[in-house]
C-alpha cells in the first residue's frame, strides 16, 4: 500500500490545500497562524525526505516514483509527476529554503493571512514546477508561480515595490509564452495522438531546424528565469524592493527553475540543438559572471549587490552546462544547490540587518559589528561560501564546473584559455565586492539616519504604504542594535550547516544526481559525435573531428582546416 501511495501528488497539494485553511483558521495577532505556515511546511518537506529515502533510487536514470492520472484528455494534459536526478535535489531544496523563509517572515504583522496564504501557494507551485512530467503541466505550474511573487512583492516590497512587482510579472511571464509555445510545437509534430508527457516527447525525431527555433525560445524563457544577460533587469530590482523571506524564495529557488528548465528540455529533449547553442551559452556564462561582479561594485544597496552576485554565480551554471563533460554538468547542478542555500542565507542576514538598521544603504551603516557580533559573524561565514572559501560548498561547486571545462574536447584550446581566464578574473572580483560590503556594514564608522521620518508619520503612516518591515518600525535614531536571535540564528545555521558539509563531504549532494548527470552527458556527447560526422565544418571543432574519425589528429586537423580554406 505504501508503494501505491501517490507522494508526489500529496507532496504538492499538502501546501496548496492547506493555504485554503488559512482565512478561516480563527487568530487575530498573526502568532496562529505563523505556527500553522511553519508547521505545513515542516510537514511537506519531512514528507518529501520520507518518500526519496525509502522510494527513490539515486543509481536510476530514469523517472522514478510515476504518478499519471488523466486530466483533460481532450486537451492531452494529463497529472504526470515524477522525480530523477535532476529533479529530487531541487525538490529539497525548495521545501527546505520555503520553510525557512516562512521562519524567517515571524514579524510580519500586516495582513498575515494573504501573507501566509500567498507563501503556501508559491511552495506547492515550485514543487509542482519540478515534479511534472508533461509540459503543460509544468508551463500551468511555472504561471501559477508568478501570482504569489507578483503579490508578495506588490504589498509586502519597499517604496518602489509596484515598479520591481510589475517588472518581474512582464519579464517571466512574457518569456514563459515560450514554454507554452515550445511544448504545442513538440506536441503537434508528426501527427499521432496529442500528448505532452515529456518522456514521449523527448524520443521524437525532431528535424534540426525545429529544434534550433524551439532551443532558441526556450533558451529566453528558462533564460529570464536564470537572469542570463540582458534578461537579468527584473532581478535586482525585485529583490531591492522584496521582503528579505521573498528575497530568499527569489534567489534560493525561483533562480535555480531557469537552470532546471535548461537542462530538463533543451538538454535533454533537444540535444542536436544544444549542440549548436552550446558555444552560445559559454560566451554567455563568462558575460554573466564578469558582468554581474562588476556591476555589484556600483551598488551601494546591500540586496541590490547580493542580487548582482547571483547573476554573477549564474553564469558558472551556464558554463557547467555547456562543457559536454560529466564534471562539468555535475558541477552545474552543484552550483544551482551551492547558491540556493547561500543566496537564502546571505539575503536572510541582509533583512536581520535592515531590522535593526532600517536601512539597506551600505553608506548609511557601520559600526554595527561591534554591537551585533553574531549577525557579524553568521554574514561573514555566509560570505566565504559565496566567495567560494575551500571547505564551503562555492568552492566545490566552482572547481568541478572548472575542471569540466578545462578538461573538454569539445572546443579548442584558444577557445578554452579565454573562456578559463575570463571566469577566473570573475572569482577573483568576488572577494573584493563581498569583502568591501562586510567592511562598509560592519567595520565603517558614522551610522546615519536612513529616512526623515516624524513619530507622527510612523504612528499614522499613509494608506498603502509600508514604512518598514517588521514589528519594531522607529527612526535609526533611535533603534536598539540588538544581536542575532536564537530563532535567526537556528535559521542561519540550518544552511551554513549544509554549507559546509557540501564543502568538505560533496558526494552529499552529488550522491543524488551524478548517474543522471553522465546520462545525460552521454546522450549530449551521442548527439555531437552524430553531428561531427556528419558535417564537421558546421561544428569548427577540428580536435574532435579527428578523434571521432579514429585517424591522427595533427593530419585531421591540417585537413579539415585545407578543406575549409578551399571551401571559403
Amino acid at each position: 500500500m505504501a508503494d501505491q501511495f501517490p507522494w508526489l501528488t500529496a507532496i504538492v497539494l499538502l501546501p496548496f490545500i492547506a493555504a485554503f485553511a488559512v482565512p478561516f483558521l480563527p487568530d487575530k495577532d498573526g502568532k496562529r497562524l505563523r505556527w500553522y505556515a511553519l508547521g505545513v511546511g515542516i510537514a511537506d518537506f519531512a514528507l518529501m525526505c520520507y518518500a526519496f529515502w525509502i522510494h527513490y533510487d539515486p543509481s536510476s536514470t530514469t523517472f522514478q516514483m510515476v504518478e499519471k492520472y488523466n486530466w483533460i484528455p481532450q486537451l492531452g494534459l494529463s497529472w504526470s509527476l515524477s522525480v530523477d536526478g535532476l529533479s529530487a535535489p531541487l525538490v529539497l531544496l525548495a521545501g527546505l529554503v520555503t520553510t525557512m523563509a516562512m521562519f524567517s517572515a515571524w514579524q510580519v504583522d500586516r495582513r498575515p493571512r494573504l501573507f501566509y496564504f500567498l507563501m503556501l501557494v508559491l511552495y506547492a507551485a515550485q514543487i509542482g514546477v519540478f515534479v511534472a512530467q508533461d509540459m503543460l503541466l509544468l508551463f500551468i505550474m511555472w504561471e501559477l508561480e508568478l501570482v504569489p511573487v507578483y503579490l508578495l512583492v506588490c504589498i509586502w516590497g519597499g517604496q518602489r515595490r509596484r515598479y520591481a512587482a510589475t517588472k518581474f510579472l512582464l519579464y517571466t511571464a512574457a518569456a514563459s509564452i515560450f514554454i507554452l509555445v515550445a511544448a504545442l510545437g513538440m506536441a503537434l509534430y508528426g501527427g499521432g495522438p496529442l500528448t505532452f508527457d515529456m518522456a514521449e516527447l523527448g524520443m521524437r525525431d525532431y528535424p534540426l531546424g525545429l529544434e534550433l527555433f524551439l532551443y532558441a525560445g526556450l533558451l529566453i524563457a528558462f533564460g529570464v528565469k536564470l537572469a542570463i544577460f540582458p534578461m537579468h533587469t527584473w532581478l535586482p530590482d525585485a529583490h531591492g524592493e522584496a521582503s528579505a523571506p521573498v528575497s530568499m524564495i527569489l534567489a534560493g529557488v525561483l533562480l535555480k527553475m531557469g537552470g532546471y528548465g535548461l537542462i530538463r528540455i533543451n538538454m535533454e529533449m533537444l540535444p542536436d540543438a544544444h549542440v549548436y547553442f552550446a558555444p552560445v551559452l559559454m560566451v554567455l556564462g563568462v558575460v554573466n559572471i564578469i558582468y554581474g561582479a562588476l556591476s555589484s561594485f556600483a551598488q551601494t544597496n546591500m540586496k541590490r549587490r547580493l542580487a548582482y552576485s547571483s547573476v554573477s554565480h549564474m553564469g558558472f551554471v551556464l558554463l557547467g552546462i555547456a562543457s559536454f563533460t560529466d564534471l562539468g554538468i555535475s558541477g552545474a547542478m552543484l552550483q544551482m544547490l551551492s547558491h540556493g542555500l547561500i543566496a537564502a542565507v546571505l539575503f536572510f542576514l541582509a533583512g536581520v540587518t535592515y531590522d535593526r538598521t532600517h536601512t539597506m544603504a551600505m553608506t548609511e551603516m557601520g559600526g554595527i559589528g561591534q554591537v551585533m557580533p553574531k549577525v557579524f559573524a553568521l554574514f561573514t561565514a555566509g560570505s566565504m561560501a559565496s566567495l567560494a572559501l575551500p571547505g564551503m560548498s562555492g568552492f566545490a561547486s566552482e572547481i568541478a564546473v572548472f575542471v569540466g571545462m578545462t578538461t573538454s574536447d569539445v572546443y579548442s584550446d584558444a577557445f578554452r584559455t579565454i573562456t578559463i581566464f575570463l571566469a577566473a578574473v570573475g572569482v577573483i572580483l568576488t572577494p573584493i565586492y563581498l569583502l568591501s560590503m562586510l567592511r562598509q556594514v560592519f567595520y565603517g564608522t558614522g551610522l546615519a539616519q536612513s529616512c526623515n521620518l516624524t513619530q507622527s508619520e510612523i504612528k499614522q503612516p499613509e494608506e498603502g504604504q509600508a514604512v518598514c518591515f517588521g514589528t519594531d518600525c522607529v527612526l535609526p535614531a533611535y533603534a536598539e542594535f540588538k544581536d542575532a536571535k536564537p530563532r535567526e540564528v537556528f535559521i542561519a545555521v540550518c544552511f551554513l550547516v549544509l554549507i559546509v558539509g557540501i564543502g568538505f563531504y560533496p558526494k552529499l549532494a552529488t550522491q543524488m544526481y551524478d548517474a543522471k548527470m553522465v546520462a545525460v552527458n552521454t546522450e549530449l556527447r551521442q548527439a555531437y559525435t552524430e553531428i561531427a560526422q556528419s558535417n564537421p565544418a558546421s561544428i569548427g571543432a577540428p580536435k574532435v573531428y579527428a578523434q571521432v574519425l579514429g585517424t591522427n589528429a595533427k593530419l585531421a586537423e591540417v585537413e579539415l582546416s585545407s578543406a575549409l580554406n578551399l571551401v571559403d
